[in-house]
Order: C-alpha cells, then sequence, then structure tokens
C-alpha cells in the first residue's frame, strides 16, 4: 500500500506538479501550540526544485502561522491528494524555511516559478522544503472532485496594495507579526519588491 521514496523525481514528481492544490501543516514546539494546516493553491505557485526540495510562493494572507513555525522549528508535512484520476496520496516531511524578500536568494529563486506573476498576490516569501521522508499511500477514500478553474479573488484583492500599503495591512493584523501562540511571524515592515527575474 505506502512506499517509501529516495527521491522526488518520475512519476513521483509528475503526480504532485499536476495537482491544482496541496496542504502544509506545521506546529510549533509547545505541547500546548496550536497546529496549522492550510490548503495551497493557484497554477504556477508550486515548484520542484531538484529530486530532495521544492518550494511554493508564500502570498498575502490573514495571518503566518506556517512562517512563524518554520522560523522556530523547521518541521512541516506537504500533502497532495488525488481527486482525479488514480487514487494516490503523496506526503513530503521535512525542514521548511521561509526565504525572504531581503535575502539574497529571493530572486533567484522566483527563477522556478515562470507560470505566475507573484506582484497582484502580495508576495511575501519564498518556502523552501528540504524532504526528510517521501511517501505515498493509496488514497483509496478520497473522493472525486473536478478541478474548473482558480478564484481570481486573491489576485484582485491584493493588486491594489503597494509595499508600504501592504505592510500596514500585515500591521493591523493580530497573526501577522506573531502567530497565534506568540512567535515571531513575518518581519515587518516588508522589505521593498524586488526585481522579477527575465523569463
Amino acid at each position: 500500500m505506502g512506499k517509501t521514496h529516495e527521491r522526488i523525481d518520475g512519476r513521483l514528481r509528475t503526480f504532485i506538479e499536476a495537482q491544482p492544490m496541496f496542504f502544509t501543516a506545521t506546529a510549533p514546539l509547545a505541547d500546548d501550540g496550536t497546529i496549522n494546516l492550510s490548503p495551497k493553491g493557484l497554477k504556477g505557485s508550486f515548484a520542484v526544485i531538484d529530486d530532495r526540495r521544492v518550494a511554493y510562493l508564500d502570498f498575502a494572507g490573514s495571518n503566518a502561522e506556517t512562517v512563524a513555525h518554520l522560523r522556530e522549528n523547521g518541521r512541516i508535512t506537504l500533502m497532495w491528494c488525488a481527486f482525479q484520476g488514480p487514487p494516490n496520496i503523496v506526503r513530503v516531511h521535512g525542514r521548511g524555511e521561509p526565504v525572504f524578500r531581503d535575502d539574497p536568494r529571493f530572486t533567484e529563486l522566483l527563477g522556478h516559478f515562470p507560470g505566475i506573476d507573484p506582484t497582484p498576490h502580495g508576495l511575501r516569501a519564498v518556502i523552501v522544503v528540504t524532504a526528510d521522508l517521501i511517501r505515498d499511500t493509496c488514497g483509496y477514500a478520497v473522493p472525486f472532485m473536478t478541478y474548473d478553474e482558480d478564484r481570481d479573488l486573491h489576485g484582485k484583492r491584493f493588486a491594489r496594495e503597494d509595499d508600504e500599503s501592504l505592510s500596514a495591512y500585515f500591521t493591523k493584523k493580530d497573526h501577522i507579526a506573531q502567530s497565534i501562540d506568540g512567535l515571531p511571524g513575518l518581519p515587518l515592515p516588508l522589505p521593498p519588491t524586488p526585481a522579477q527575474p527575465s523569463v
């Protein structure tokens, strides 16, 4: 039923790159800390960097739990489900790192996402995950669901923000600069948006 993989390549890579959404799970170290589980979508916002590393774009939102947990301990699990075609679930358990706008690696990492314009979405960071354990399981109980298209609401909402107004928006939110449990979250104010890499 379940199988452990040494790397993200071949059929495994083809499967996760074809999925329109995935889920991220993180948690603080404290026994009573708040576990976070988030859905991620938007076509082109996920990339396989190499056979042990993946990355996704961290866009504007009303909290920064994943960022805060990764800054504290780095633990993260990503999960993809087959909602169409043969049943399958893939999990990548690993260590994650938020790479912020002022990091020298940021612009180079953006080159892995040629299929999306991150500008209207209030890009905050690139989350890079290095796999410790890669497994797939049957997914027999996952229902069939049809993907129609991405929602355009996120881009429309944050396209009207510039770096200054986006920082002001984040400052007003309770769980951006720090997590629900008080861990350091997104560093504010946001550094300026770097020049986009040429494609």
